[in-house]
């Protein structure tokens, strides 16, 4: 074990949990494990991120640890609460952003918000002027008294932030925060994420499927796909497991297989084809390139384009599952508005 590996545990186990899963599992149809047997903790003061494609069951763990749905096995704690024995204490700790709006169009922003209070229980007194101050922290404290039918969809999104805030939760659930705004939009609602860490020391627990998003933002990442956690650790961590360089090759009329040529190349680690690319790790990039060139040329290989790069998230995500995280579309238009469901997790 190496000296940084050791600091790292060290400062690991001086954290407290705020969220702790042993073998959580959420089953339909009583054969299909959207969720499947996964282990792992959140620390106070961290912004832990999920990353997968959509599918992977990102929103299905979310939707368990704010008491949406039941587990069908397993174990969590959450704020020191039992995820099933302490459900009301559960969701006075936490805070909801979900993927898509909850809002009531046909109210301001400052009534949307004192209406999320009023599920907490929170006397109005209290909640307008909390609700005020939050407006003013994501910036639409001018657009307050607005119906938020007028609002932009950047808008909707901060709205909804300061909404999963107004209890003032010792854990943030964030789902898919970004999914669907532009570029601009995206990197302010990054930059309050940011803000809720390091100035109110907030510890967030953030789903994304953007691999910019997630290197940007989370202090630790765990990725998931088809319901399992293949692998947790910081980005750096994770983008240094994978050790060395990537090479990636195109080979015009790639059906013949050149992945036993390019193998016995000196400094060659691992050699992947897929379709007619290949990705190569190698300890020196520079150095191995040009020799996979000349080995693909002898073997009759025409190379269309080469690149030589750090591992990022995206093949680190390749290593462990075999493919690339695609940023899928996601169709809003066929998911069941889930008003109630997210008021009921807000609830005392």
């Amino acid at each position: 074990m190496s000296k940084l590996e050791l600091q790292q545990i060290l400062q690991t186990s001086a954290r407290q949990k705020v969220l702790s899963i042993e073998k959580l599992t959420k089953t339909f149809d009583g054969k299909t494990n959207a969720v499947d047997g996964i282990s792992f903790d959140v620390f106070e003061g961290e912004i832990f991120g999920f990353l997968g494609p959509n599918g992977a069951g990102k929103s299905t763990t979310i939707n368990m640890l704010t008491t949406i749905l039941r587990p069908t096995s397993g174990d969590a704690t959450i704020c020191g609460y039992d995820l099933i024995k302490n459900q009301s204490a559960v969701r006075r700790s936490i805070g909801v952003v979900p993927q898509e709006s909850t809002a009531d169009e046909d109210l301001t922003g400052v009534e949307n918000v004192m209406l999320c209070a009023d599920f907490y229980g929170i006397p109005r007194k209290i909640s307008k002027e909390r609700a005020l101050e939050l407006l003013e922290l994501v910036e639409l404290s001018k657009d307050a008294k607005r119906k938020v039918s007028t609002y932009s969809g950047g808008m909707k999104r901060r709205l909804e932030l300061a909404s999963g805030l107004i209890n003032r939760p010792k854990l943030l659930f964030l789902d898919e925060p970004t999914l669907g705004l532009d570029v601009q939009t995206r990197a302010a609602v990054w930059e309050y994420i940011r803000r809720l860490k390091e100035e109110f020391h907030m510890t967030l627990f953030m789903t994304t499927h953007y691999l910019d998003e997630a290197d940007n933002l989370c202090d630790r990442i765990a990725l998931i796909d088809l319901g399992k956690i293949l692998k947790v650790g910081s980005p750096t961590e994770l983008k240094e497991s994978l050790g060395g360089d990537i090479i990636e090759v195109e080979v015009q009329d790639g059906s013949t297989d050149l992945s036993p040529v390019i193998s016995r190349i000196p400094h060659v680690i691992d050699v992947r084809k897929i379709d007619s690319d290949y990705r190569i790790k190698t300890e020196f990039g520079e150095q191995t390139a040009p020799d996979v060139m000349e080995a693909l040329r002898l073997a009759g290989g025409k190379v269309t384009r080469i690149s030589i790069a750090k591992p990022s998230l995206d093949q680190v995500y390749l290593e462990y599952t075999g493919r690339s995280i695609r940023e899928e579309h996601v169709d809003t238009s066929t998911r069941m508005p889930r008003r109630g469901g997210m008021f009921m997790g807000r609830r005392r």
